[in-house]
C-alpha cells in the first residue's frame, strides 16, 4: 500500500512540475511580446531621385549706377502723367511694385541704403548723430574687395566736402560722407560723373540736388533732369553689362512708405514684381552680386533673385 501511495505522489508532483513549466513559458512569452518594440510602418520608396536645390546666381555687372529721388510714393509716380521718362524706364525694366522705404525722415533712409542701419540717426540734423561712423557700409566693402565706389552729388562744392549745404546740395542726402572708412576722394560733385562710362566705378550713387530730386522741385522737373543727365548712360548700359537702378528715399509720411524702384539693364527680365522688398534687400542684392560681406540689417535680408535672366535676355 505504501508503494501505491508513493507512486501516486510521484505522478502528482510530475504533473504539477509540467504545468508549472508550461505556465512559466507562457508568462515569459507574453512578457517578450509586450516588451518588443512596435513594428515601424514601411517607408515609402521615392518615385524618383531627390532633387538637388539649384543655387541662385546673381549677375555681376561691370557697373551699377543708383539714382535716389525724394519723398514721393509709388502711386504718385508709376502710371502718373507727371513722369513719362521714369514710367518708360519702369516699363523697360523690372518694376518692383511692392518696394518700401524703412523709416522717416530722409537722412536715416540714405544711411539704411548705404550701411544697413540708420546708425542711430533719427532726424535730418547735420552732421548726423555720432558721425563720422566706422561701421560696415557698401563703399568700404567694395574697396576692401579691390572693387571701386564713388558717390556723385549735384552742387557738392568740392571733392570730399563735408559742408551741410551748398546751393541746392544737402549733406543729409549724402550717406558716404558720414563714414571715416570711406575715402574723401569718393565723395564727388556730379560734374565729375564720367562721360566715358567705362570709367565708372563698380557701384556709384547719383544724388540730384533738392530742386531736381522732387524734394523742393516738381516731379515734372525731376523727370526731365533724369532724362537729360542719365539717359545716355541708361542706353549705353543696355549693351555693356551695366545696370541702372532708380529708387526713392521715402514717401511724404503717407502711403505706408511704398516707393517706386526700377532695375534696368541687359541682365534684367522686363516685368512687374510684387514681392515685398526694402532698402535692406537692395543692399543685400548689391553685396551678393560681388561676394561682399554684409552691413547691418542686410545680413538677415534676402537678395532680390527673380528679376534676373538665367541666359541672355
Amino acid at each position: 500500500m505504501s508503494n501505491n501511495i508513493s507512486r501516486s505522489l510521484l505522478k502528482f508532483w510530475a504533473s504539477v512540475s509540467v504545468a508549472g513549466v508550461v505556465i512559466v513559458a507562457l508568462l515569459v512569452g507574453a512578457l517578450s511580446v509586450s516588451s518588443a518594440p512596435a513594428a515601424k510602418p514601411p517607408t515609402a520608396t521615392p518615385s524618383g531621385p531627390t532633387p538637388t536645390p539649384v543655387p541662385v546666381t546673381l549677375p555681376h555687372p561691370d557697373h551699377i549706377v543708383i539714382v535716389i529721388e525724394e519723398n514721393h510714393s509709388y502711386s504718385q509716380i508709376i502710371g502718373d502723367p507727371c513722369c513719362p521718362y521714369m514710367n518708360a524706364q519702369a516699363n523697360a525694366g523690372a518694376n518692383m511694385t511692392n518696394f518700401f522705404a524703412i523709416e522717416h525722415p530722409s537722412q536715416p533712409n540714405y544711411l539704411d541704403i548705404f550701411s544697413g542701419s540708420n546708425q542711430s540717426a533719427t532726424n535730418d540734423t547735420c552732421p548726423p548723430n555720432g558721425s563720422p561712423y566706422s561701421t560696415a557700409n557698401l563703399g568700404q566693402e567694395l574697396l576692401a574687395a579691390s572693387l571701386t565706389f564713388d558717390g556723385y552729388s549735384e552742387d557738392l562744392p568740392a571733392v570730399g566736402s563735408t559742408v551741410c549745404s551748398n546751393l541746392d546740395y544737402v549733406r543729409r542726402h549724402n550717406a558716404w560722407v558720414d563714414f571715416s572708412n570711406v575715402p574723401a576722394s569718393t565723395n564727388l560733385p556730379f560734374t565729375s560723373f564720367p562721360t566715358d562710362f567705362t570709367q565708372l566705378p563698380t557701384i556709384s550713387f547719383v544724388v540730384p540736388n533738392v530742386q531736381n530730386d522732387m524734394h523742393n522741385g516738381t516731379p515734372v522737373q525731376a523727370d526731365a533732369w533724369l532724362q537729360t543727365h542719365l539717359d545716355s548712360y541708361i542706353q549705353w548700359a543696355k549693351t555693356h553689362n551695366s545696370l541702372f537702378i532708380l529708387t526713392w528715399d521715402e514717401t511724404t509720411r503717407t502711403g505706408g512708405n511704398h516707393i517706386p524702384t526700377v532695375f534696368e539693364g541687359p541682365m534684367v527680365k522686363v516685368g512687374q514684381y510684387g514681392e515685398m522688398v526694402t532698402h535692406f534687400n537692395l543692399l543685400r542684392t548689391l553685396e551678393d552680386m560681388y561676394g561682399l560681406t554684409y552691413a547691418g540689417a542686410s545680413a538677415t535680408a534676402t537678395p532680390i533673385t527673380d528679376i534676373w535672366c538665367t541666359a541672355p535676355c
